[in-house]
């Protein structure tokens, strides 16, 4: 029990510090383009993103309401991406470590043993799906594109949910991205 407090005071200590951060990018590594294979394969170069579908893949094997969140956040990730005309351009880096601090909380909770109470846990995946959303959302104005960004993300949530590691693997795997989540924030990656 000690452990779960521990992450979770971990996670709290984290997102506390996005709100002293200087600016991060964590958009690293995009190309161009508006098409369907454009949109594809975004999840799959963008390490912001990458990481936190596979996060919240494990995480949510963890969690009694597991096979609603990857729906959740992709949910609300198109919800986001559709409003992202109300994001002002000085918005953007905080945006940025909101994203660089997604990555680190859904790497604490999937590192974590910690069952949330389902409300709490649709709650978090719409949150952090919402912010990827905005994030997102300038690359996402061509259909064609969103779509095939909403499928490569589906996936990628899908292999989190599919692989099944053990628990010191999961565990591992969770705090490695929760430790990518912390070096985006300071500007390390």
């Amino acid at each position: 029990m000690a452990y779960k407090t521990r992450t979770l005071a971990l996670a709290a200590a984290g997102l506390a510090a996005t709100m002293t951060a200087l600016p991060a990018v964590a958009h690293p590594g995009h190309g161009g383009g508006a098409g369907m294979m454009a949109g594809f394969l975004h999840p799959l170069t963008g390490l912001d993103h990458l990481l936190a579908l596979l996060a919240l893949g494990l995480w949510s094997r963890q969690q009694r309401s597991g096979f609603v969140l990857p729906p959740v956040f992709l949910a609300l990730m198109a919800l986001g991406a559709s409003c992202v005309a109300m994001v002002a351009d000085g918005m953007l880096p905080a945006l940025e470590m909101s994203i660089a601090a997604t990555v680190l909380l859904l790497g604490a909770l999937a590192a974590s043993a910690l069952r949330l109470p389902p409300q709490i846990a649709v709650l978090l995946a719409s949150l952090c799906g919402f912010l990827h959303g905005l994030a997102h959302g300038r690359e996402l104005a061509g259909m064609p594109s969103g779509a095939g960004f909403l499928l490569a993300s589906a996936l990628v949530m899908g292999l989190g949910i599919v692989v099944r590691p053990d628990e010191q693997r999961r565990r591992i795997a969770g705090a490695a991205i929760g430790a990518a989540g912390l070096c985006l924030l300071t500007g390390l990656v």
